[in-house]
């Protein structure tokens, strides 16, 4: 059964009206999604400091959970590549900066439909390359070095993995993928099941994808769908997180599988009876504070030593 604190969001927000996404333009999507924060995030983490960075000509920003050097997680907020920022996802990182005793370097890539594929996935390698290259100049272990993010982001934390692996260059030592969109050609069974009411649509998916990718033969490049990689050989270890009413879920459960068939440590764990997005709304679904503590000790065990 859906989780009924999930059952109960729902319908408090079929009952106000709230208009779903792909009603709305992008300036009107992204407000709403910054409105909506105060109603179901909880109260950010105090940090022992959290500072606003330029890495790699991409605004970011650092939150330290403690003094000394630290591991650390470069973080890609979700929001179908299209909404969210560094204030969407301010909370979570603070939640994940605490629960994993590492620093968090959250990215504010740039956004579709303004800046489209590969956009995005440019952002991000550069801020992951720009942190790992910065490391003792903020406190931080460039060889105890993490890449995340829900959704969008954890597509695009995937793809850095990716992309580092073919350049050549030192990879991540794990990456956290939480609900990651893995194939844009959407055609998991999951698509179809769980592609109305629970959220994160169909129709919702496909505006995502129109505003981030402009051709649909772009759909099937890795950068867009690591999924479909020619190799998932050698990428770093990995914890894969989906939820049982997400149009996405078993495409995450296929990339943690095609990690594993590969020869990666991979762990996959789905919260059965949760909804896309989940992780964010601490403050109205007690699971999404299970499954953040969960992440802060799976990051400890991969980072911390």
């Amino acid at each position: 059964m859906l989780d009924p604190q999930a059952r109960a969001l729902i319908d408090l927000m079929i009952q106000k009206g709230v208009p779903p996404t792909h009603t709305l333009t992008p300036a009107q999507a992204r407000q709403f999604y910054l409105d909506r924060r105060t109603f179901t995030q909880p109260d950010p983490p105090v940090m022992h400091e959290v500072r606003s960075l330029q890495a790699g000509g991409v605004a970011t920003r650092l939150y330290r959970p403690a003094d000394g050097v630290l591991p650390v997680m470069v973080y890609f907020h979700g929001g179908g590549w299209t909404i969210g920022d560094l204030d969407s996802h301010d909370v979570l990182c603070r939640q994940l900066a605490q629960a994993s005793g590492c620093a968090v370097v959250s990215v504010d890539y740039r956004l579709g439909p303004e800046h489209r594929f590969p956009a995005a996935v440019d952002d991000c390698v550069a801020a992951t390359r720009w942190v790992q290259a910065h490391a003792a100049a903020l406190n931080v272990d460039a060889t105890r070095l993490a890449v995340g993010g829900d959704s969008a982001g954890g597509n695009l934390a995937a793809v850095v993995c990716i992309a580092l692996r073919e350049a050549g260059a030192t990879l991540p030592a794990f990456q956290l993928l939480i609900y990651p969109a893995t194939d844009m050609r959407a055609v998991a069974p999951s698509h179809q099941t769980n592609g109305q009411g629970y959220l994160l649509t169909s129709d919702s998916i496909a505006y995502y994808r129109g505003h981030y990718i402009a051709d649909e033969a772009q759909w099937s490049d890795w950068r867009a769908s690591p999924l479909l990689a020619h190799s998932h050989a050698g990428l770093p270890p990995a914890l894969v997180i989906t939820a049982g009413y997400d149009p996405l879920r078993d495409e995450g459960l296929q990339y943690a599988d095609a990690l594993s068939a590969a020869g990666v440590t991979a762990q996959y764990v789905c919260f059965e009876r949760q909804i896309h997005g989940f992780f964010t709304m601490g403050r109205v679904l007690d699971e999404a504070n299970t499954a953040i503590a969960l992440c802060g000790a799976a990051l400890r065990r991969a980072l911390i030593r």
